[in-house]
């Protein structure tokens, strides 16, 4: 009878020790997922540059999301007001950036910065959250391109509110002169004229798109993150 208790004593403490070692094996793979994020942020020269949990966030949607068939990934940082640089295009291959600009947010998210964000058609607010880039156009907006929003209830209405990257003469710097702003778009990220055609083909068909604001709510709602 003592022998089959310790029997039962020693098969208890082998399987919590299993169930430790697993538990140690998962928290190992997100610190180091975690770390080589750290690593890359490092090695590509953004400190200071760029916003690093806004970075850190891309990157963990450009690991999990399968759609994407290029390893350029654009971020936007709402986290920043229009009359700075938040657009950001890296080469995730190459460890480099490919380009930064100015980009307009929707009218109805806010005046300097983008703080009120809707999935809502007629809300002229922009959508936070991941996008793959589709197929580029001609449109009333001159040449655009067309995004897909991957994540349900936050951004998946994109098409059906024509939110789309295009460029525009309200995000060119010389407004910031002005009135130490960009202009407002209906709810897409608009850039400056001289170089949105350059940024669109680069990211154009399968590329990754996140953009970002310091929003508790998107995070509580994103299965992504």
């Amino acid at each position: 009878m003592m022998r089959r208790f310790l029997l039962f004593l020693v098969l208890l403490l082998l399987i919590h020790t299993n169930r430790q070692m697993i538990n140690g094996s998962e928290v190992l793979t997100i610190s180091n997922e975690t770390s080589e994020i750290q690593a890359l942020f490092t090695e590509m020269n953004l400190t200071g540059v760029v916003n690093y949990t806004a970075f850190e966030q891309a990157m963990i949607g450009y690991k999990k999301i399968c759609e994407k068939k290029k390893e350029i990934l654009t971020l936007i940082d709402f986290s920043k007001p229009s009359s700075e640089e938040r657009l950001y295009v890296f080469d995730v291959k190459q460890k480099k950036v490919l380009y930064t600009s100015i980009v307009s947010h929707g009218r109805n998210s806010g005046s300097l910065y983008a703080t009120s964000f809707s999935n809502k058609s007629g809300s002229f607010k922009s959508s936070l959250g991941f996008y793959l880039t589709m197929n580029t156009y001609n449109g009333k907006n001159g040449y655009s391109l067309v995004l897909e929003g991957l994540e349900k209830g936050i951004n998946d209405k994109a098409r059906e509110r024509a939110i789309v990257m295009h460029g525009a003469s309200y995000s060119d710097p010389s407004v910031i002169s002005s009135s130490g702003r960009l202009g407002r778009s209906l709810g897409c990220p608009a850039l400056p004229l001289k170089v949105c055609k350059k940024i669109i083909n680069e990211i154009k068909d399968g590329s990754l798109l996140y953009i970002y604001a310091d929003n508790n709510d998107y995070l509580t709602q994103s299965s992504i993150l």
